[in-house]
């Protein structure tokens, strides 16, 4: 894993992947580093005390995305509906309960957040079009993708997929139309920068969405890939290393694993792995983390079987499946490694604890107090695990050879996002606010 600290020569792309600030300053995509969800440099508390808190604030609109760090600049995607009121005190904020929302006009509002403080340093709007999908999405659900040079933001209505970058200070450097969105729970695929590429996981269904990269200067599309995707998708790829390159890997129900060279979007290997031929429908939602040589995976569908699949490349370029594990997998959060160890948080906040190169059962337990179900993902610093529950309750177990809770802590907010560390302080984002906690010193 620290070797994904480092800047590596990809010819002829630079990954960013790190800063001169030092990587523990920035969080560039969902998960931080290559999506692992680790910032090791840092410690946090167990439980929370007012005086861990630099800050929290009021958003100028609600969202499920999660925010991402560059420096002392937070940036995140808000949208114009307004916060629901709070039930009760320390009960969470709820949108309205329905299965699909009906198509309301929007204002998208991407934001610029002081670390140091809460201020907003720039806030754009954006009006156009109508934002349709399930109950658990939003207009603002995805999470932006910064460098050194530009933060990259995505959403869609079923007419237009919008990709609009800014540099940090809040300069429009261009924006894409990357067409309609066909998918009833709505568009929340986040994107992740590769040197001067914009990768985006665009599946969609009835194999009207592909596998696209962007050029990061101009916005102008570099390649894309057709897919048989017959479901939505939200799943962000991760890089790995295979025979002296470095490739893409996304997940998804029909195709399984996909393994794509970002040079010119070449299909290198696929592996379909998630019982597409079975007919039970089944959706990617969690995206997939390296562990030395193996991409370790998750598909499912709410009732339905879940997957989580470790595979690895061989020599000839063929993907081979390694360990899988089908009991309590889960279906939104994507797993965490850390050490040797694979974490799998599920929705319900059940955690199994497997070998992460074996898949080989350590442990499994159902974390305590958890209110609602986990719908964002697990991060840790080396020594602890963090994921929030729907209620907004920050959940800490400790890395251990058993399940070890060490502290929860309230939030007061609906929550479906997974945490950002950076700048010395954890960022929570919840519905409608945004709260900082400080590292240990």
């Amino acid at each position: 894993m620290r070797s994904l600290l480092l800047l590596v020569l990809f010819s002829p792309f630079l990954i960013c992947l790190n800063s001169s600030q030092g990587a523990e300053s920035n969080w560039p995509r969902l998960r931080g580093n290559n999506g692992s969800g680790i910032a090791s440099k840092l410690t946090f508390p167990a439980e929370w005390k007012d005086s861990d808190f630099r800050w929290k604030i009021d958003l100028p609109g609600i969202g499920n995305g999660s925010p991402v760090v560059w420096g002392d600049r937070i940036f995140l995607l808000a949208a114009s509906e307004s916060p629901p009121a709070t039930k009760a005190k320390g009960k969470a904020k709820k949108p309205p309960e329905k299965g699909a929302s009906e198509a309301e006009p929007q204002r998208w509002m991407p934001l610029c957040v002081s670390a140091k403080d809460g201020s907003i340093l720039w806030q754009k709007e954006i009006a156009e079009g109508s934002f349709k999908g399930h109950k658990f999405n939003s207009p603002a659900s995805t999470t932006p993708a910064v460098d050194d040079k530009r933060v990259v933001f995505t959403w869609g209505t079923k007419d237009k997929l919008t990709m609009i970058a800014f540099s940090h200070e809040g300069e429009k450097l261009w924006e894409s139309d990357l067409g309609p969105v066909n998918g009833g729970h709505g568009f929340a695929a986040s994107p992740m920068l590769l040197g001067d590429l914009v990768i985006l996981n665009n599946d969609q269904e009835k194999q009207a969405g592909n596998l696209l990269a962007v050029d990061a200067n101009t916005g102008e599309v570099k390649w894309t890939v057709k897919r048989q995707s017959e479901r939505i998708s939200y799943s962000v790829p991760c890089v790995f290393d295979a025979n002296g390159r470095q490739l893409l890997m996304f997940t998804n129900w029909q195709h399984g694993f996909s393994v794509i060279d970002p040079k010119d979007g070449s299909v290198v290997a696929e592996l379909s792995v998630f019982n597409k031929d079975k007919g039970i429908n089944e959706r990617a939602i969690s995206s997939p983390v390296v562990y030395q040589d193996l991409v370790i995976g998750t598909c499912g569908f709410t009732g339905n079987p879940k997957h989580c699949v470790a595979v690895r490349m061989n020599a000839q370029n063929e993907l081979e499946e390694v360990w899988r594990n089908e009991r309590n997998a889960p279906h939104i959060p994507s797993v965490i490694v850390v050490g040797d160890q694979c974490f799998l948080w599920d929705d319900a906040g059940i955690v199994t604890c497997v070998r992460a190169a074996t898949g080989e059962e350590l442990w499994k337990g159902r974390v305590p107090g958890v209110e609602g179900v986990c719908m964002g993902s697990p991060v840790s610093d080396g020594e602890k695990i963090f994921c929030v529950d729907e209620s907004g309750i920050v959940h800490a177990i400790a890395v251990a050879d058993e399940l070890k809770p060490l502290g929860k802590n309230a939030l007061g907010d609906l929550c479906r996002t997974t945490p950002a560390i950076g700048n010395g302080a954890m960022f929570v984002r919840t519905y409608g606010k945004l709260f900082a906690v400080n590292a240990a010193p």
